[in-house]
């Protein structure tokens, strides 16, 4: 008989096009998930997945249990909303916080798809630079943080969502674009253009550029596209996230090299409190970051 976690691997193998990054997000090793699908075919009696494509396509029988799949996963969400309603009340809010200023073009696609399911669940985006964005949890300022440290702090729980490689950004030509990656010295005579947040909060500065004692002059601007400007006239230089920018690196409107031989890279978690975690439509906006960040976002991987 087809369970249904044989349909929520289909649709991850499907999503992915790949056995090692489903089984990543389904928590599963990739031996466990290919015995999984080896499973649902025995049952179907016929291939799901044409094996030597890359990525893995869908046969004619893997197209239709995927339709299903997608249509029974739908119908147990509605369920479990439609319990939850019933257990815990209609009435709740979501207010966000976001430390990184890129997060918030992010973000749009999770609230829009959750709406779907919860429009009666109020949705706040709480604007302004925070100081301690995990500290307005306590105060009951919001619901929920997105931030790039899991610092143990007491009654936080904090919530994975990817691990991402922080790239510096490069003028089309620029003569640092010959290097196949960038070292601290390389920023010494560049000035940084940055978010104005400290600068504790830049992993740029913070993991590389303070330890080997560089200061570089400084600009700041709160928008990711002002910043965009000022590297593509050459006026400056940056260091982001790559899923952030990736859209005008396809378009080549500015370059990227790796900082550091081996890269740097970061983290990004959702931090709620304990209770708040319990409520459902709290577990399904976590289910749907991760989801659709995993669904959209380029060059993001699981941490570990």
């Amino acid at each position: 008989m087809i369970e249904i976690r044989h349909l929520r691997a289909l649709i991850a193998v499907a999503e992915t096009g790949n056995l090692s990054k489903a089984g990543k997000h389904l928590n599963l090793s990739q031996p466990a998930l290919s015995q999984q699908m080896k499973a649902l075919e025995e049952m179907v009696g016929a291939e799901v997945f044409h094996r030597k494509s890359n990525p893995l396509r869908l046969s004619p029988v893997g197209e239709r249990l995927l339709c299903s799949a997608y249509e029974i996963e739908k119908t147990l969400k509605q369920t479990e909303r439609d319990v939850a309603r019933i257990a815990e009340g209609k009435a709740g809010q979501l207010r966000i916080a976001v430390e990184c200023h890129s997060c918030f073009d992010w973000l749009m696609p999770s609230m829009d798809a959750f709406r779907e399911g919860w429009p009666e669940v109020e949705m706040d985006l709480v604007s302004g630079f925070q100081p301690d964005p995990t500290g307005l949890l306590a105060e009951g300022q919001a619901d929920l943080v997105i931030v790039s440290s899991a610092k143990p702090r007491s009654g936080v729980v904090y919530h994975p969502l990817f691990r991402y490689e922080v790239l510096a950004l490069l003028a089309r030509g620029h003569p640092l674009a010959r290097k196949a990656y960038l070292t601290a010295r390389d920023f010494r005579d560049e000035t940084l253009v940055t978010y104005p947040i400290p600068d504790e909060r830049i992993d740029v500065i913070r993991e590389v550029l303070k330890p080997a004692s560089i200061d570089p002059p400084r600009r700041m601007t709160e928008l990711t596209v002002g910043i965009l400007q000022l590297v593509a006239s050459r006026r400056a230089i940056a260091a982001m996230p790559g899923w952030a920018v990736q859209p005008f690196l396809d378009r080549e409107y500015v370059s990227s090299r790796p900082i550091r031989k081996g890269g740097l890279f970061a983290n990004l978690y959702s931090a709620t409190t304990a209770e708040g975690a319990g409520a459902a439509y709290m577990r399904e906006f976590l289910e749907t970051m991760r989801r659709i960040s995993f669904s959209e976002l380029k060059g993001i991987t699981e941490i570990h």
